[in-house]
């Protein structure tokens, strides 16, 4: 006996639990460590950039370039170069195809920065040894005592100062007039015999003491330059090529030597030993 015909059918659903969207991996946590270390590494070059200076950059810079020896063991090859590059600052020299600036050439030497130098040190040398006898501290000097009261040098970037100034009981010159003393005339030889150990230029300047404000024609100007013009002109007489002077110039009374603007002190001759930049 069959069952009854009107009976339904049992539906069985299998509900399959999951987790959202599903498992993808974890290579984008691969990716995004490698992104994070690039921009550590790009902050820490810009910081670096900026916390170094030029020459410790090319230090670096150096350091991490392939042809060049960072000592002077051999590489080990065997080659032409015993394993260094052909420009590296060993080779060079070694092989005869040029010279660096660690190693230059005889020639090198004889024309370039070095020569330059030498030349500096030795006119530097000269205008050491020129002031030692004006100041009377040198062997050779035969500046008398008299004189040397009246001089004052320094070694400045132009070149040898020497100062001729007055004082208050010895003048350079007669009165308020451009008209020179004998003391000064023999200074002007002394200094011809002296400044001909060099060959540098001359500059002559002239400076004087301040006057009173009441005047009407203030002669400041006129007398200072009418000095310097004196002393070239002494000095000419004695023998200085003319060739030597580059400039004459009166300073008034614009650059005082003393703080008081109407002492003799402000009363004086400048005559510079120009270096020589050539």
């Amino acid at each position: 006996m069959s069952g009854p015909s009107n009976a339904q059918p049992i539906i069985i659903k299998k509900v399959k639990k999951g987790g959202g969207d599903g498992h993808h991996g974890g290579a984008w946590k691969v990716a995004y460590a490698d992104f994070v270390t690039a921009m550590m590494a790009f902050f820490l070059l810009m910081w670096l950039l900026n916390a170094t200076t030029e020459k410790q950059r090319k230090g670096i810079a150096d350091y991490f370039s392939p042809t060049i020896p960072l000592n002077r063991v051999s590489g080990g090859g065997d080659g032409a170069f015993g394993g260094e590059s052909t420009f590296s600052e060993m080779a060079l020299p070694q092989v005869g195809t040029g010279a660096t600036s660690l190693n230059p050439t005889p020639e090198d030497k004889a024309s370039g920065r070095e020569a330059e130098e030498e030349a500096e040190s030795e006119q530097q040398r000269q205008l050491e040894e020129i002031e030692k006898i004006l100041r009377g501290q040198s062997g050779e000097s035969d500046v008398h005592p008299e004189m040397l009261r009246h001089i004052v040098t320094r070694v400045t970037d132009e070149g040898l100062v020497i100062e001729l100034f007055e004082t208050e009981d010895v003048p350079l010159f007669e009165g308020e007039t451009a008209e020179p003393t004998a003391l000064l005339e023999e200074m002007a030889a002394m200094l011809v015999r002296v400044t001909s150990l060099v060959t540098n230029e001359m500059a002559m300047e002239g400076h004087v003491h301040a006057r009173p404000v009441v005047l009407n024609e203030n002669p400041v100007w006129e007398l200072s330059t009418l000095r310097a013009q004196e002393m070239r002109k002494l000095m000419l007489q004695q023998g200085l090529s003319g060739n030597r002077v580059s400039r004459v110039t009166g300073h008034a009374d614009r650059e005082l030597a003393d703080r008081n603007p109407m002492a003799a002190r402000n009363d004086r001759l400048e005559i510079i030993l120009l270096r020589d930049d050539g």
